[in-house]
């Protein structure tokens, strides 16, 4: 089994940046895709960001040109570099990675103040 710890969430005021990372461990022999989800108030888990073990990446369309995501795989993290924050930016932000089976994070709350 995988165990996700994330960290880097944080209160920040519009147009500025942060940094999240969620680390893997546990038993297990690969990671496929790792990325990111968000859940902001009252609306549903949504995808921010895939990245595959050839480096395939897929953004949301609402991200597109603020957020990088990227991978270390000696270290088995991702991260997600978060530029440009809006408020509706606002959210949980949860891990996700594929390793035979689905494994989430605890989540980490993102608040963007105006």
């Amino acid at each position: 089994q995988v165990q996700l710890v994330e960290s880097g969430g944080g209160l920040v005021q519009a147009g500025g940046s942060l940094r999240l990372s969620c680390a893997a461990s546990g038993s297990y022999f690969s990671i496929n895709v790792m990325g990111w989800y968000r859940q902001a108030p009252g609306k549903q888990r949504e995808l921010v960001a895939l990245i595959g073990t050839g480096g395939r990446i897929n953004y949301a369309d609402s991200v597109k040109g603020r957020f990088t995501i990227s991978r270390d795989n000696a270290k088995n993290t991702v991260y997600l570099q978060m530029n440009s924050l809006k408020p509706e930016d606002t959210a949980v932000y949860y891990c996700n990675v594929f390793a035979s089976r689905n494994y989430w994070g605890q989540g980490t709350q993102v608040t963007v103040s105006s």
